[in-house]
């Protein structure tokens, strides 16, 4: 057993474009102040300096990760900085040649020269980072992480294992696998989501489980909304049209509502032919990466780039399929999905710079067809087989970013990743698991070795595929 994963590491708030590229670096920012803390170092730092490597360098730019690293440094915290304060924060830091280091300190930086892009690639995992704080006493302290997909840091030393470790032998019902947490519902006679549940309760109590479930779904609900109603082009260069403003509009018609859950309402009086349903997955997915890609709030699920799948399978399922569904089988949904992308975190990789896009598109429609399976009355058999249908049609997927930004062709990519999920959750449905071929375990094994094939170039490093085929002058 590796590690404890909590939904709520799988389901993370933060800001777009990028979960490894932005919120990620963000995050070791923020551990890099509190080492400097702990050493009693911070005040006496003079100078700051970031180096980025491998997939951070080749697309960092288009990912914003030179601006999280910053905002991380000022003391920010992506999960409740106001969105609309980040611009005149990095504005100040550029304009001024000055970081206020932690909130605490100001000193010199000048980000074109402080903020280094190195195209090497450090051994450990494609995503590496070093900090080097210069002291006023000619000294230096160094450190090094590692983004490794869906917000999640780590030094190549894993300080924190043996902790993680301690923490899963507490859950009641620890899994690596598809096959353990299938066992555990079969001798239980839970579902999925019972199981998930009696972990959450090892960690924390129900009131907090429930309050930040709904929390997350509230976030969801408002990137959707705000992404339904924001017109424009989006930043970066590339000069791609927000599209969810128009569907949406075309969909909603004169419809009367002044908040997200007055709008859920309204949709759910729409018409719902087979095109109507085709087209409100579409814009919802489109909705929550269009925010993404304009360096707005999203929940991270399991990574930014793939953060609308969900969020629209679930909304599918509120507003077409049932219409008395509320908070109950929203949490629920919730943590099937957190516990699949976790059985993919340990047994493969939620990391594009690893795996390619199967590992973040692919994921997140696999974690919603299986969410979607066991509200729509799949038992937990038919649950972890429509998770491995989804993935199985994602296998090979390749990331190659138009430019380095999340946008092409990564926003298209969520609408096709929630209609897949939607499809893989019926036909499990209708499928008898006695005659499954192909357990989900094999397709999580399969997955990675695909991506320790698949080329460099296909790895979010715009070196190849579309990203070469199309370039920012086409556009």
């Amino acid at each position: 057993m590796e590690e404890c994963i909590s939904v709520f590491d799988m389901l993370k708030i933060g800001v777009g474009p990028s979960s490894s590229h932005t919120l990620g670096p963000w995050r070791a920012a923020e551990r890099f102040l509190g080492e400097l803390r702990n050493e009693l170092l911070l005040h006496a730092v003079i100078r700051v300096k970031i180096d980025l490597y491998g997939s951070l360098s080749l697309t960092g730019k288009g990912h914003a990760t030179d601006l999280a690293v910053m905002l991380g440094l000022s003391g920010q915290d992506p999960e409740y900085i106001p969105i609309e304060n980040i611009a005149a924060i990095i504005k100040s830091i550029e304009s001024k040649n000055e970081i206020n280091l932690g909130n605490e300190k100001p000193i010199p930086f000048y980000f074109l020269q402080d903020i280094v892009f190195n195209k090497n690639f450090l051994p450990f995992h494609a995503n590496g980072m070093t900090f080097t704080a210069f002291m006023n006493d000619d000294k230096e302290y160094k450190s090094t992480f590692y983004s490794i997909g869906g917000g999640f840091v780590v030094k190549e030393e894993r300080i924190n294992a043996k902790k993680k470790i301690q923490i899963k032998c507490a859950f009641p019902y620890p899994t690596d696998k598809a096959s353990e947490l299938l066992e555990y519902c079969k001798n239980e006679n839970k579902s999925i989501s019972e199981i998930v549940f009696e972990n959450e309760k090892s960690m924390r109590t129900e009131a907090v489980i429930d309050h930040e479930l709904i929390r997350i779904w509230h976030t969801m609900l408002e990137c959707m909304y705000i992404g339904c109603h924001s017109e424009g082009i989006l930043p970066g260069g590339l000069n791609v049209r927000r599209r969810a403003f128009d569907m949406h509009q075309n969909l909603i018609g004169l419809a009367n509502y002044n908040s997200p859950q007055s709008w859920l309402e309204e949709i759910r009086k729409t018409e719902v032919k087979f095109r109507q349903i085709l087209k409100w997955v579409s814009c919802f997915a489109l909705a929550v990466n269009e925010v993404n890609a304009a360096l707005g709030r999203v929940v991270t699920a399991p990574t930014n780039g793939s953060a609308g799948v969900i969020p629209a399978v679930l909304m599918y399922y509120l507003v077409i399929e049932n219409h008395q569904a509320g908070e109950k089988q929203i949490k629920q949904f919730l943590m099937v999905a957190g516990e699949i992308g976790s059985i993919f975190k340990k047994g493969s990789t939620i990391s594009a710079a690893m795996g390619g896009c199967q590992a973040e598109i692919g994921v997140s429609s696999s974690m919603a067809a299986a969410a979607l399976c066991e509200l729509m009355g799949g038992t937990p058999e038919q649950v972890l087989m429509a998770a491995e249908i989804a993935m199985e049609h994602h296998l090979g997927m390749t990331c190659d970013p138009i430019g380095g930004l999340v946008q092409i062709p990564c926003i298209e990519r969520n609408t096709m990743g929630a209609i897949k999920a939607i499809n893989a959750a019926e036909l499990a449905l209708a499928t008898d698991p006695e005659n499954a071929k192909v357990p989900l375990d094999k397709v999580v094994e399969t997955m990675w070795q695909t991506a320790k094939d698949m080329n460099n170039k296909y790895k979010e490093t715009s070196e190849g595929g579309l990203a070469i085929a199309v370039n920012m002058a086409d556009c």
